[in-house]
């Protein structure tokens, strides 16, 4: 008899309950293809393949027996494997050796170019039809179809949700001809180019423009320095199709590409189909030379600077030094990662000294490999308000001292301990690995040059090197000595005004004699367990209830604390923490500023009792424990991933901070110095202004979701935060979730002797603040940016609903959205390529009465904000006016079904979804209800929908718009359009019960 396994066993029972009203797969069960037969071509093509280990050659690290490797005739390359997590999805990814380095200077821009035409159409599909073939299999598009275009490389990326092979068979055609012969005529290329400049003009300038002048002034005299892959405007306004396709012809050749599968099939299954679409793939024209990415050049200028008022004072190092392919050897990884110990001992000391309020915020070591140009140490600093040249010194100083002594064996160890914890968990949760993510990782380790191999092996490498004794302080002091010493150095910084001594200054800053400044080396002393704050008594157990439906368990404790269990070995070792307490924005003054926002890292940061975040570091190094703060609507979260021998002890530290807090001063002035420096950044753009400003708006300018200003931020001081948080810490409900690869009766015990041996917790007094949405505007709000005077951002919102009534609008909301978002998509970027990524979203929050949303955002220009509003009205009001149709619904519905089904076989869904559970049980109803309502919704229901809340006379309108010289809003033209009422035919509807409770789905 067959049994199946509790791996398989959930995802199955989500599949009953969402197959209520559509066929598995988008597909009409009756209609659906049947396997494909394999052709004679394919069959022979499949004869012909070299099933060398290409990726291995010249390594002598053990390969991963999973993967299965082969060359077909024409030169393609494949490496496939069977991967069954999460169940029935496949992940292809298709890499083309040709990213923006191989560019000429009149074809920048280019390979990005054709990765969009290719995604438009090709010989095998009709313009646009891509998209929507694979959402009616499922696939949700942006995250599940998808590319990306980098200097070295293109990658076109299908996760396939409950994949047929005829399905999978169908894919891999359509991937094949995009790349062997994607739509590049006059007429796509007219039609894409607008959603390429516009992509181009949305990416934040700042940081771009800081991000060119680190390119090209780290990689002068290379390609790099001004390859960026999205091009330049006026070569991709002077791109025609013959040049565009010639450009094509020379790189998208057979020889060239990497297919990569990893999903739930049998691996040759994966290799047939493979050689059956890809093996007619033949190369036009003569193979061209491999492009020469060049050396760094110590003759070029070691220093530059940059005046960008919306970034902080930033400064950036590098000691380059020319790339060369290496074989993958296991000493050439055993050397690298005592490299790696010996910048992670550099890390620790700039954190040390920043933590104890040094001249720098943050200030880190790296070493990389960057596009194939040059092996990089890097040096990030983010100064102390704006005296980068004394921040730049003191780093300078750690450094120095670290290459003049030793490091000490315990530092050593320490990042040991921190290396091998990483690399033992992915051993320990390999099994729960992705195939989406091993698919990532092959195609990376294509990009590099590298292998990629299973996390055991590589974790046998670094324990050989241990055995070795290859990490001693002379070993890890010649490695630090190498990292730092290169071809050239380079030193980048921002002053956000301008300086004109200040490349002079920098100059200097880099030969200034630090001896001295380092200081004495800070010594980390002992801490154990018995140093955390004491706790009181275990709690007994007074009620367990399970849930077997979904595998949960319900348990009372004696002092009032409410657990939620539930046992999922699927992945194996991991086990997610949430204890819930309080009350969330419920509970935080909506009359008055207060330091809402500094709780993040300040109240973690803070430390325990007498302990502060060194010791902490020091007590959890070498284990699998951490901990986060967060706030909901409805309560605060500490949360953590931990492991089943970390359990017991990660619920202590969770016990010692809601019981002792250590309220350290130092993290709250760390955390404002930080926050202080994003304020210019908040202007320079259209989105910048929005973070700043939308969630205050939304919420009519209640201070619980308002950007402080800077005035408060400085004025806060560690009295005014611990007085607004210590009594919320301490009082409240107390919920603790445990999910994962654990024994529940070891949980429990664990849970009763940290939360549970807590006091009992008094109730909040305060009464919950409403949540306000703002009024109607029959214009929009307009507010302005200091950035590109062709930027701009448009916003539409419509009021819907919150809390635990009405759970079905909710989700009917979230099907509604979709579909708006795919039309918004569709007119706004596709056909009047007016925005690169417009959106649309519901938002309805659980833990609050109200204040629940359907929005829409697009960026665009000054002159498409109106075409962004008329166009977002026309589609309400459709919506609300005529049915969806069915094939509409179907591409919107199968997706949203897949994602559940796909998110459900991992705990944080479950997490998410039961929040609150063991306090209200329409929570857990609320569960079945999104079941019922993904799987049951129709067209008359979502009209039903669009008519209650996509109302014209309720919506609220913003705009962002470039700031002039007079310091006023630029002109927004054309004028506004009227959008003429649609007369609207209210299909009959059942009534039916409202079933509440349901936690949304993650996005």
């Amino acid at each position: 008899m067959h049994v199946l396994s509790r791996a398989l066993r959930r995802p199955l029972i989500l599949s009953a309950l969402l197959v209520l009203t559509l066929p598995a797969s988008g597909q009409n069960a009756a209609q659906a293809p049947a396997a494909p037969s394999t052709s004679p071509a394919a069959t022979a093509a499949a004869e012909k393949i070299d099933h060398k280990n290409w990726l291995y050659v010249g390594s002598d690290i053990t390969p991963d027996p999973a993967w299965h490797y082969g060359t077909l005739p024409n030169g393609v390359r494949y490496a496939v494997r069977n991967n069954g997590v999460p169940p029935g999805q496949v992940a292809v990814r298709v890499r083309i050796d040709a990213g923006s380095l191989m560019e000429s200077d009149n074809e920048r821009g280019f390979a990005h170019l054709i990765e969009h035409l290719t995604f438009r159409g090709s010989e095998y599909v009709p313009d646009g039809e891509a998209k929507r073939i694979w959402q009616r299999m499922g696939t949700t598009f942006g995250s599940d179809t998808n590319a990306q275009t980098t200097p070295t490389g293109t990658t076109y990326k299908l996760d396939l949700p409950s994949a047929t092979e005829a399905g999978l068979d169908e894919s891999l055609k359509i991937l094949a001809g995009m790349v062997d012969h994607p739509n590049i005529t006059a007429a796509a290329l007219n039609a894409e180019r607008p959603a390429v400049l516009a992509e181009q003009r949305e990416a934040p300038g700042p940081q771009v423009r800081f991000s060119d002048a680190r390119l090209g002034m780290f990689f002068a005299g290379q390609p790099l320095a001004d390859r960026s892959p999205i091009g330049t405007i006026d070569k991709l306004n002077a791109a025609t199709a013959d040049s565009v396709r010639a450009f094509h012809d020379r790189w998208y050749r057979p020889e060239r590409a990497v297919v990569v599968i990893s999903g739930d099939f049998d691996p040759a299954v994966f290799e047939r189909l493979v050689a059956k679409n890809f093996s007619d793939w033949k190369g036009v024209g003569p193979k061209p030379e491999e492009p020469d990415f060049g050396k760094p050049d110590a003759s070029k200028p070691a220093t530059a600077v940059v005046a960008e008022p919306s970034l902080p004072p930033v400064v950036t190092l590098g000691v380059l030094r020319p790339w060369k392919y290496q074989d993958d050897t296991i000493i050439m990884n055993q050397n690298r990662l005592v490299d790696s110990i010996a910048a992670s001992v550099i890390s620790r000391r700039l954190e040390t000294r920043a933590r104890a309020g040094g001249s720098f915020l943050s200030a880190s070591v790296g070493t990389s490999n960057e596009s194939r140009s040059a092996d990089i140490t890097y040096v990030s600093i983010i100064p102390i308000g704006t005296d980068w040249e004394a921040a730049l010194k003191d780093v300078r100083a750690v450094i120095e001292d670290a290459k003049a002594t030793a490091p000490s064996v315990a530092e050593i160890n320490r990042e040991l301990s921190d290396v091998d914890t990483v690399m033992r968990t992915s051993v320990e949760t390999a099994k729960a690995e992705a195939g989406a993510s091993q698919a990532d990782d092959m195609v990376q380790a294509v990009d590099i040059r590298e292998t990629t191999t299973a996390p055991a092996t590589i974790y046998a490498v670094l324990r050989d090197a241990i055995r070795k004794k290859m990490f001693t302080p002379e070993t890890v002091l010649a490695s630090t000595r190498r990292i730092f010493t290169g071809t050239a150095t380079r030193a980048l910084v921002n002053t956000q005004t301008p300086q004109p001594a200040a490349v002079t200054k920098l100059a200097a800053a880099l030969q200034a004699d630090v001896k001295g400044l380092a200081g004495k080396r800070t010594t980390q002393g002992k801490v154990n367990w018995s140093k955390l704050p004491k706790l009181g008594k275990p709690a007994t157990v007074v009620s367990r209830e399970k849930i077997p439906e979904f595998d949960l368990e319900k348990v009372v404790l004696s002092n009032g604390v409410r657990l939620m269990l539930r046992v999922s070995p699927a992945e194996e070792t991991r086990v997610y923490v949430r204890v819930r307490f309080g009350g969330g924005y419920n509970a935080l003054p909506a009359d008055k500023p207060s330091p809402i926002w500094a709780a993040d890292g300040a109240i973690v940061g803070g430390g325990v009792g007498k302990l502060r975040q060194g010791d902490l570091d020091q007590l959890t190094a070498g284990r699998r424990i951490g901990l986060d703060f967060g706030i909901d609507d409805d309560s605060f979260v500490f949360s953590a991933m931990t492991s089943p021998s970390d359990l017991a002890d990660q619920l202590k530290l969770v016990a010692g901070y809601m019981s002792a807090p250590g309220w350290d001063p130092n993290p709250l002035a760390r955390i404002k110095s930080a926050a202080l420096t994003q304020y210019a950044g908040y202007d320079s753009s259209p989105s910048g202004v929005l973070s700043r400003d939308l969630e205050g708006l939304l919420h009519a300018g209640d201070p619980r979701w308002s950007t402080p200003t800077r005035e408060q931020v400085m004025a806060t001081t560690p009295e005014d935060f611990r007085k607004l948080w210590e009594p919320r810490i301490a009082e409240g409900p107390i919920e603790v979730q445990v999910f994962g690869d654990i024994n529940a009766e070891a949980t429990i015990r664990a849970v009763a002797a940290s939360i549970g041996a807590l006091p009992p917790r008094s109730k909040p007094t305060a009464a919950i603040p409403p949540v306000r949405f703002p009024a109607h505007n029959a214009t929009p709000l307009i507010e302005t940016h200091g950035g590109p005077d062709n930027q701009a951002v448009a916003v539409i919102v419509w009021p819907t609903g919150g809390g635990m009534e009405n759970q079905s609008d909710s989700n009917y909301l979230d099907i509604l959205a979709q579909v708006f978002s795919d039309r918004l998509f569709d007119r706004l970027r596709s056909e009047a390529g007016a925005s690169y990524s417009p959106s649309v979203q519901s938002q309805w929050p659980d833990g609050l009465a109200s204040g629940g949303r359907l929005f829409a955002i697009g960026q665009v220009t000054p002159a498409n904000v109106n075409l962004f509003f008329k166009m977002s009205r026309e589609i309400a009001a459709d919506l609300v006016a005529n049915p969806i149709s069915d094939d509409e619904l179907r591409r919107t519905i199968e997706p949203l079904k897949q994602l559940v089904l796909r998110q459900a076989t991992g705990n944080t869904f479950w997490l998410n979804q039961v929040e609150n559970g063991t306090y209200d049980d329409r929570r857990i109803e609320g569960l079945r209800q999104m079941f019922r309502d993904i799987g049951g919704a129709n067209s008359a229901m979502l009209q039903v929908i669009a008519q209650r809340y996509l109302k014209p006379d309720v919506d609220w309108t913003m705009a962002v718009l470039p700031r002039g010289p007079d310091g006023k809003a630029v002109s927004m033209a054309p004028a506004p359009v009227t959008v003429a009422p649609v007369p609207v035919k209210v299909p009959p509807v059942k009534a039916k019960p409202v079933v509440p409770a349901k936690k949304r789905v993650e996005r």
